[in-house]
């Protein structure tokens, strides 16, 4: 018996799947924009997709007789994605938030709508102890969609705030 070799029309196995992604990233539905990591390099380099389905809240009303993914939520994407290979290499990731501090030549260059993939490439182009300028392009079908240089600094995250005291029952009558 002999086992067929992987083609590249294979299906690459996740390197992280949605709960893995969820256990870096603080961001929840429907804000939470990635669905799967196909490939990481440490420092470096990260690839993940986003499947764009018409469930997506945004598309009520970005526009309802076209539905259009808005251009400012690929980017968040791309950021969303630097922020997974940002965060591995904190350990007291729990304690750390990762924003955005910038955002250079971001252009958009086809309209993304349901039923498309998004591919995620994020490069590092610079990284400092807490702070990463990261290149990022989506594409669908190969062909850009989006492309942006997007800055980040992780920073302490700010304590929760105390729950507040029960309130007194009233007296009944």
């Amino acid at each position: 018996m002999s086992e067929t070799p992987q083609t590249s029309a294979t299906p690459a196995v996740p390197v992280m799947d949605i709960n893995q992604i969820m256990s870096l990233l603080p961001h929840r539905y429907p804000f939470l924009l990635l669905d799967r990591v196909l490939e990481i390099e440490r420092r470096q380099r990260i690839v993940a997709i986003k499947n764009v389905t018409i469930n997506e809240p945004f598309f009520q009303g970005h526009f309802p007789d076209f539905p259009i993914m808005p251009g400012v939520l690929m980017i968040e994407a791309v950021a969303q994605a630097g922020g997974c290979l940002l965060l591995t290499e904190f350990p007291d990731r729990a304690e750390r938030l990762m924003l955005f501090t910038g955002i250079e030549d971001a252009r958009f260059r086809r309209p993304v709508v349901p039923g498309d993939q998004l591919r995620f490439e994020v490069t590092v182009v610079q990284w400092r102890s807490r702070a990463v300028k990261m290149l990022g392009i989506a594409t669908v079908e190969g062909k850009v969609a989006c492309e942006a240089t997007i800055m980040c600094q992780l920073v302490p995250r700010p304590p929760k705030p105390a729950a507040p005291e029960p309130a007194a029952e009233a007296p009944v009558a």
